[in-house]
């Protein structure tokens, strides 16, 4: 089962994976990326696993609607969703300005009383970490060019005006949340295991900025590096998907 489709509801889309599963993995895009990229992840999901995604407003089938104005405003929409499901292990996974609104939504899920079993995520600074940045300014011609360099852009649309014209705004605004983001001071740590992500040739990585990953929760954290930019997790996303699924499995065994 590989079509997306929403269940009703408008921000957690079902990619695939049975209704009453006893795990889910909830995958949060990056600055414009949407829920139906995660489509081709479906095949290799362990058995007993439902793959969810989020998609965000200005984008995709949500074109016409603004895009969110707070990473918090994200995960508190996607929490409510998520804490309407069945209980089952979950694990949530962010990409860039996905990884932040993971982490957000990892606070109100444990906020609730349905913490997650885990959160991954990847080339993304930690929280308190990844404000400052100063694309979201930059001139349309030129965010254009940057986001394709970095691999954003699908090379098949780069030269087309029309498309960036609609594409861009709500790429900037995305792009402003991630470089806007200040997180809550003094926050309640997660409790869950938190796994790091990122690509050596990625310029918006810094070692060092990522390391303070590992101080948002008080449970296990680790770190995965590997050579490649930005995009590199997403485009040969075997590693990464194998790293997740390990999390998806620990604890008891799935029926």
């Amino acid at each position: 089962m590989n079509r997306v489709r929403t269940q009703g509801r408008n921000w957690v889309r079902v990619i695939s994976g049975e209704e009453r599963p006893a795990a889910r993995l909830v995958c949060f895009p990056h600055s414009g990326g949407t829920a139906a990229a995660y489509r081709d992840w479906s095949s290799a999901m362990p058995a007993g696993t439902q793959l969810l995604a989020v998609q965000y407003p200005g984008l995709a089938d949500r074109i016409r609607e603004a895009p969110a104005g707070l990473i918090t405003e994200i995960a508190s929409c996607v929490g409510a969703e998520l804490s309407l499901l069945d209980p089952a292990r979950c694990v949530l996974f962010g990409h860039s300005l996905g990884a932040l609104a993971a982490y957000e939504t990892a606070r109100v899920l444990q906020a609730v009383g349905r913490p997650a079993h885990g959160l991954v995520v990847s080339g993304s600074l930690a929280p308190g970490q990844a404000h400052g940045g100063a694309m979201h300014r930059a001139g349309d011609a030129e965010l254009w060019s940057i986001l394709r360099d970095f691999g954003g852009i699908d090379p098949s649309i780069a030269d087309d005006q029309e498309l960036r014209d609609l594409l861009l705004p709500p790429l900037r605004a995305y792009i402003e949340l991630t470089e806007t983001y200040r997180p809550a001071a003094g926050p309640e740590p997660l409790h869950c295991q938190v796994r790091c992500h990122y690509n050596t040739g990625d310029p918006l990585m810094d070692p060092a900025r990522v390391e303070p990953w590992a101080a948002v929760t008080t449970g296990r954290t680790g770190v995965r590096v590997r050579p490649g930019g930005h995009f590199g997790s997403l485009s040969e996303p075997s590693e990464l998907i194998a790293d997740i699924s390990e999390v998806l499995l620990e604890g008891p065994a799935l029926p």
